[in-house]
């Protein structure tokens, strides 16, 4: 597997030969532009359309639509590692968003643990990386700059193998991914909010999973497991608004309107 700094280089490199576009739109110029960023940059309750029991409450930096998608498999799929930076300061904000949302007044004073969601073997040999693992580097240096004491914690790994989930329904998806992930380090963590983090969410069935598996051995009744991610397929609320607005409550994962997302990006507004 190729080291950041080859990496790096590799990109320079390909800066000298080929023109750089925007991974959204296309344009030269820079690797995500201006338009195309501010996509990711108002982050919103993340929910699949059907909520798979166990969801854990999750804040998306934006939605997986329009540029945004493009994007994310540019960095994902086609190697644009260069993209790491502005994407992971785009879950940033989601995770920011998620912990903002925890109800309490020294919830922003306790540490918080981005756990990275683990790739399958299968997926970590045919894209030569670990993109999750690059996303949260990025999203870590974001948050302790702004001032949140956050650190990565590797406490997941997967086990076995799964099928490819393509055309699967949700109830398949879940069944297909039952068992799947295992938590490393049970050592309580009892002051520190446990993020889960992944690039998209869309059924739900991943998170749901990785989430129970957290879960397990912790004590009943404090703060649930939380979810951050960089893009949520488009889900439309109640009288055809999108939700904007999160509540993180006890003993209850889902999200509901209540709390404001916003932490680091400004006022929050309306769409």
């Amino acid at each position: 597997m190729a080291s950041p700094r080859l990496r790096g280089v590799g990109a320079v490199l390909a800066d000298l030969v080929l023109p750089r576009t925007c991974a959204g739109c296309g344009i030269p110029g820079a690797v995500l532009c201006s338009p195309c960023a501010r996509h990711l940059a108002r982050p919103l309750p993340a929910a699949p359309r059907r909520v798979p029991w166990g969801f854990p409450p999750t804040a998306a930096a934006g939605r997986y639509a329009g540029p945004v998608r493009p994007a994310v498999l540019e960095f994902k799929e086609r190697g644009r590692a260069e993209l790491a930076r502005p994407l992971g300061a785009a879950l940033a904000l989601a995770v920011a968003a998620v912990v903002s949302a925890v109800p309490g007044p020294l919830a922003s004073h306790r540490p918080v643990l981005l756990v990275p969601v683990p790739s399958s073997r299968a997926e970590l040999r045919s894209r030569g990386r670990d993109h999750v693992r690059e996303l949260t580097g990025r999203a870590v240096a974001e948050l302790r700059a702004a001032g949140l004491p956050a650190a990565e914690a590797r406490l997941l790994r997967r086990r076995g193998q799964v099928r490819d989930s393509a055309g699967m329904s949700v109830a398949q998806r879940r069944a297909n991914l039952a068992g799947t992930f295992q938590r490393v380090d049970t050592r309580p963590l009892p002051e520190a909010l446990l993020v889960l983090v992944d690039d998209v969410v869309t059924t739900g069935a991943t998170l749901t999973e990785a989430a129970a598996a957290l879960e397990a051995g912790r004590p009943a009744g404090g703060t649930p497991v939380l979810a951050a991610v960089v893009a949520a397929t488009p889900r439309t609320a109640r009288g055809g608004r999108p939700g904007v607005h999160l509540q993180v409550v006890p003993k209850r994962s889902e999200n509901v309107r209540g709390a404001s997302l916003d932490r680091l990006s400004g006022p929050p507004r309306r769409d």
